[in-house]
């Protein structure tokens, strides 16, 4: 289905729409058995903020913030509603998240504390005061899958399931190119230099409100030396013996499957 983001709804209201509605940061769905999302009529919710976010399908999308369990719904941490979801849905429940906690963190201004004021024609907040705009904005961050061989270098945060490793990960400094970003992380989490920087590919990721830029890069040279603190546990992996990864739900899972896959071809 086709996503056409919008600020504000240019037609009338289609009669059901996407309603991706929240309590205390969670997404809620159906208490039917099946958790699927459906369009419904939106007046089915009594929010107490909402925000348009365009069409899909043909259908409006909204974000919702409720202070109250409707009857019939349940609540699900949005990371494990998103991983049920078909993409479309996954993207804008990913979208009405951070729209959400955008409002909700800058309904006073940092400037000069003032009450700020939604602006009718783009996705910003103003200071009415001191005309301070403030838009949603994104944590840039790399994710950089290093190579050496038919090796994976893969490493496990202190948070990470039991048995879960991924790519190193980091999130970018003022100042700092994505490029430059992949080296010093790289060289900070496990002590190593590398080369040959191929971009792989991107995801917006609302944990809370980050933009995933995914990386390979080849090994050049160093021993392996976890970062305290940040890596708990870092190694070179075969590609065939990989360990526990994430799932493709996340850039990572792709990124690391798909590296595996192009590093078979070359044997060829």
């Amino acid at each position: 289905m086709e996503f056409v983001p919008a600020v504000a709804p240019t037609d009338k209201p289609t009669p059901v729409a996407w309603c991706f509605a929240f309590l205390e940061g969670q997404l809620l769905l159906p208490d039917d058995g099946d958790g699927q999302l459906l369009p419904l009529p939106a007046e089915v919710f009594e929010p107490v903020a909402r925000h348009y976010l365009g069409r899909l399908g043909g259908l409006d999308c909204w974000a919702m913030k409720l202070m109250a369990m409707p009857a019939g719904w349940q609540q699900m941490p949005l990371r494990a509603a998103m991983m049920a979801m078909p993409e479309a849905q996954m993207l804008l429940a990913g979208r009405a998240a951070q729209i959400l906690e955008w409002d909700r963190a800058h309904r006073f201004c940092g400037v000069c504390g003032s009450a700020t004021e939604s602006l009718p024609h783009e996705r910003a907040k103003r200071c009415p005061a001191c005309q301070h705009a403030v838009y949603p904005r994104l944590n840039p961050a790399m994710m950089a899958l290093v190579w050496r061989g038919d090796e994976l270098l893969l490493a496990r945060a202190p948070n990470f399931k039991p048995g879960m490793f991924s790519a190193l990960a980091g999130f970018v400094e003022a100042g700092e190119s994505l490029e430059d970003c992949v080296h010093r992380e790289v060289a900070e989490e496990v002590g190593l230099t590398v080369k040959n920087l191929r971009y792989y590919g991107s995801q917006s990721w609302p944990f809370p409100h980050s933009l995933m830029v995914a990386y390979t890069a080849e090994w050049v040279a160093g021993e392996i030396q976890p970062q305290p603190g940040e890596i708990e546990e870092a190694y070179w992996f075969p590609i065939d013996a990989l360990p526990g990864i994430p799932p493709r739900f996340s850039i990572s899972g792709h990124l690391i499957r798909d590296t595996v896959d192009w590093l078979r071809s070359q044997r060829r």
